[in-house]
């Protein structure tokens, strides 16, 4: 969806493939174990917030907690990523809600305490788009 540019009335984005290129690039960098694919996704200066409190701010900090993540307790594992609402806002900004998770080796369906509802800001930098923002929540408190 966009947005008119007179009112805050959602319209139907007539192309949303280059937001749904960005997460599916994410998904596939966390399929492959690759912290600095994963993080080349995000801007220099991004935030990301996940349960626990935990903050990031900026590609290299999240590119240094993946690379441990991948090396670690998530080696092997498969992100899930399914956007339930694209709005684009400007025509280079998008909000996404999505629903989330991770399959651990051998896994074939998500656990309940692993699934998130994630809300992603996303904007467009001279023809490439690149996560602003990130902050997923528990849906199963």
């Amino acid at each position: 969806m966009t947005m008119n540019s007179d009112s805050r009335t959602p319209v139907l984005a007539e192309n949303d493939s280059a937001v749904r290129e960005v997460l599916d690039g994410i998904v596939a960098a966390w399929a492959d174990n690759d912290a600095e694919a994963f993080a080349a996704f995000y801007t220099e200066d991004a935030t990301v917030v996940l349960p626990g409190g935990v903050h990031h701010q900026g590609r290299e900090e999240l590119r240094a907690y993946m690379a441990a993540g991948f090396a670690g307790p998530v080696k092997g594992s498969r992100s899930i990523d399914r956007p339930e609402n694209i709005r684009i806002i400007d025509g280079r900004t998008a909000v996404v809600v999505s629903l989330s998770g991770f399959l651990l080796p051998g896994e074939d369906e998500i656990p309940a305490e692993r699934m998130r509802r994630a809300t992603w800001v996303l904007a467009e930098h001279d023809g490439q788009w690149l996560v602003e923002a990130y902050h997923n929540c528990s849906i199963n408190a």
